[in-house]
């Protein structure tokens, strides 16, 4: 059996292909969808095409490699918008495909599922309008929450502008309240591009950026050089996606202070995260 798995996030839609039992690989098309929701969280016209036209692609794509089953699920730009209804239909006209809208303790449930599969441990999670974090201890959840806070929703509201992106994000962090200490993986887009950025790959190999370990420092130092960095120059930057030049400081940001909340000084780095973990949800 083959299976595709596209996740619609606020930031990106991603593919992945599975045979069932492993990833065979992973593709990734920035949509931003959450761009410009703003408070009164109705998705925009543009991004819903971009996100509609890269769904699209990646169902294509997956019936040309004979997928026998295609899931698609949605996060917190499609979750929190008060128009999900028209993206929802949109997709579902142009792929025949029902679209999984899960909310943010699901999700980061599917995430805890694909990093730590079975272990214990913590997960972090940052996207583009919000960011999850789970820990599991005993083989039991001890703390689990999502809050509405994430790269692109940091970029909407303060551009680039260094101060306010860090108050913004202070006190946005607040919500989660104590964090256990865990042993720490990071998922998602920020999190490998924090790799990346540090083992400074001109093309992304995920054999490199899986299990790759930062120490809280090394974040803190990302953190600042792209807070002070232009958008020009993150473009440039060798290991990130040029299309992530815009949020990836907030992204950093976000990261550092949950780490700083929780007390641990390192973060793990994981390729596996919830496309794999809506799999198993799935039983597969």
């Amino acid at each position: 059996m083959k299976y595709a798995v596209i996740d619609i996030g606020s930031n990106s839609v991603r593919l992945m292909m599975s045979d069932g039992q492993s990833t065979e690989y992973k593709q990734v098309k920035t949509t931003r969808l959450a761009e410009n929701m703003g408070t009164e969280k109705i998705l925009k016209l543009g991004p819903i095409e971009r996100t509609v036209s890269a769904v699209s692609f990646f169902v294509q794509k997956a019936k040309n490699e004979n997928a026998d089953k295609i899931y698609i699920f949605a996060t917190a730009a499609v979750r929190q918008a008060k128009n999900k209804q028209e993206i929802i239909d949109k997709i579902k006209m142009s792929t025949g495909i029902d679209v999984d809208v899960i909310d943010g303790m699901l999700e980061a449930k599917l995430g805890a599922t694909g990093a730590l599969n079975g272990s214990d441990g913590g997960i972090i999670d940052v996207g583009g309008a919000s960011s999850e974090v789970l820990v599991i201890k005993n083989g039991k959840t001890i703390y689990s929450k999502s809050i509405n806070i994430g790269a692109v929703k940091v970029f909407n509201e303060c551009g680039q502008n260094k101060d306010e992106i860090l108050s913004l994000i202070s006190s946005a962090v607040k919500e989660f309240g104590d964090i256990p200490c865990a042993n720490f993986y990071g998922i998602g887009g920020t999190a490998t591009s924090l790799a990346s950025i540090s083992l400074k790959m001109p093309v992304y190999d995920p054999k490199l950026v899986q299990g790759y370990k930062l120490t809280m420092q090394e974040i803190l130092a990302l953190r600042d050089m792209l807070l002070d960095m232009t958008v020009g120059q993150k473009r440039e930057l060798v290991g990130l996606q040029p299309d992530r030049a815009e949020v990836i400081a907030g992204g950093v940001s976000i990261i550092y202070e949950i780490l700083n909340i929780a007390g641990v000084d390192n973060l793990t780095i994981s390729e596996n995260d919830n496309l794999e973990g809506y799999l198993s949800y799935k039983g597969v």
